[in-house]
């Protein structure tokens, strides 16, 4: 009785002591500094920011593509009166 006890209380010991010790394994991807977790940070930013531009630009290519050849040229007549508008009353 006692040394199944024993044993059962050595096995749930090493259970949660590997378990707990998972984070901190080689090859882990958790920073080990400051500057580091930094870094990493900086990185995935860096990559969610490169992610919404393309979302963002391929949306657009879509809502234009999607809009009639009138649509388009009228926008396009629109932006370039608004640009020599705002270009004469800097003068």
């Amino acid at each position: 009785m006692q040394i199944k006890t024993f044993f059962i209380g050595l096995i749930l010991l090493l259970t949660f002591s590997l378990t707990s010790c998972r984070s901190t394994a080689p090859g882990s991807n958790n920073p080990t500094t400051a500057a580091e977790a930094e870094a990493q940070l900086a990185q995935r930013r860096k990559e969610q920011e490169k992610a919404t531009k393309k979302a963002k630009k391929e949306g657009e290519k879509r809502y234009w593509k999607m809009q009639s050849k009138e649509a388009k040229k009228r926008v396009k007549q629109t932006n370039k009166r608004q640009q020599r508008n705002t270009k004469n009353r800097n003068r």
